[in-house]
């Protein structure tokens, strides 16, 4: 298909975009590869991505064959995996150096402007590249750059041809795990988080080390069972999320694409767009979750109607523009935590184990349902821009 022809934003035509992300070999029913596929439809041609050690970097990297691939134009995603610790610091360096070979690349242009199409210099300077059409625009110019630079014999035009490539936008992405996110790699991100820099951050949340052997995270849901928990997880999950939207120049999502895949698509979309940095949460089930994968999809909207996965998005771009920044895409708990929890083996093998502890478990989930939903209801009122006049 005509990827012009197609809204992007929308669920059903973005589903006629080729993904870059082909076959993964991951796990059959993994919960995460659906995300990670969705982006290289969105964005892929011009993604660069920085992925964690973890599950996503075992299928990303699958040698001697690869799931990413190039479209019929020879473009598709650059792709390399760091260490566990160090992936946000790793991104944020394709940042750095995409930024400085853009900037040296629009210095050079400025030199040789005498040279060139005065034009199509100020064309290429001024070009916005949010939607993907100015993108491919932008492309068409630093094309016709390049014929121009061939003509012209000195070093400055050398320097150009190498570096005009940078003259169009590149997607950054920092893709990894909970285990990651949340905890060996948490100081990192939020180092990334502060640093007010254009990246997208993908975590891929299945509340356990997976790749690991299925230890516990600081993303683990209260009673469930895990390495290091073998009795119920007993404290409640980190919210990440809310820890980045203080920052409040943050684009923060978390997403459920069982639940709501419109709303994930929007996500995407918006956080991409987002000239800053980006965090996406996606709920992804796992093997290590204890049921059939082929219910996933019907486990993350419990998950989420439950309230124990509160799907939202915040872009700090409609303060700007006076509008509420929060977005909540779920409208609270709707069934029994015990309705969602007790479809998973990692839940449900506590009742045998010691039915007191599995009781309070159960209450604890509760608890953090209602307080949940409290705390992005109360966010979305604070910045109701209504609730701010006198």
């Amino acid at each position: 298909m005509d990827r012009a022809s197609l809204d992007h934003s929308n669920l059903k035509e973005s589903q006629f975009l080729e993904p870059l992300f082909e076959f993964s070999g991951a796990c059959p029913g993994c919960g995460e590869t659906p995300y990670v596929k969705l982006a290289s439809q969105l964005f892929g041609d011009r993604m660069v991505i920085a992925n964690a050690t973890g599950c996503s970097s075992i299928y990303g990297g699958n040698l001697p064959t690869t799931p990413w691939k190039k479209n019929d134009e020879g473009r598709g995603p650059a792709w390399s995996n760091s260490l566990f610790e160090d992936n946000a610091e790793f991104g944020l360096g394709f940042r750095l150096s995409i930024d400085a070979q853009n900037d040296r690349a629009r210095g050079v242009l400025e030199i040789l402007k005498p040279h060139l199409d005065g034009a199509l210099v100020e064309e290429i300077l001024g070009a916005e590249q949010q939607e993907e059409s100015q993108i491919n625009t932008q492309r068409d110019r630093v094309e016709k750059l390049k014929g121009a630079l061939e003509i012209l014999e000195n070093e400055d035009a050398k320097t150009l041809l190498e570096l005009a490539d940078y003259l169009v936008k590149k997607s950054v992405w920092i893709m990894g795990g909970d285990g990651w996110a949340y905890d060996i790699g948490y100081g990192g991100l939020d180092h990334v988080l502060a640093s007010g820099k254009n990246v997208n951050i993908l975590v891929l949340d299945t509340q356990v080390y997976s790749n690991t052997g299925g230890q516990q995270s600081k993303a683990t849901m209260t009673g469930a069972v895990a390495k290091f928990a073998a009795g119920g997880k007993v404290g409640v999950p980190k919210d990440l999320a809310a820890m980045a939207i203080a920052y409040e120049n943050v684009y923060v999502a978390k997403v459920a694409m069982g639940a709501n895949d419109t709303a994930t698509i929007k996500a995407f979309v918006e956080a991409e767009r987002y000239e800053g940095p980006s965090i996406i949460i996606a709920y992804s089930h796992c093997v290590a979750h204890g049921y059939d994968l082929k219910y996933g999809f019907d486990q993350q909207k419990r998950a989420v109607d439950s309230g124990l996965w509160p799907i939202f998005r915040f872009n700090p771009d409609k303060i700007k523009e006076g509008e509420n920044p929060m977005t909540l895409d779920y409208k609270g708990p709707k069934i029994d935590v015990k309705d969602f929890m007790y479809r998973e083996t990692r839940f449900k093998m506590v009742e045998k184990m010691n039915a007191l502890s599995a009781g309070t478990f159960l209450k604890t989930a509760a608890h953090t349902a209602e307080s949940l939903y409290a705390r992005y209801q109360n966010l979305h009122a604070y910045y109701e821009p209504s609730s701010k006049e006198v």
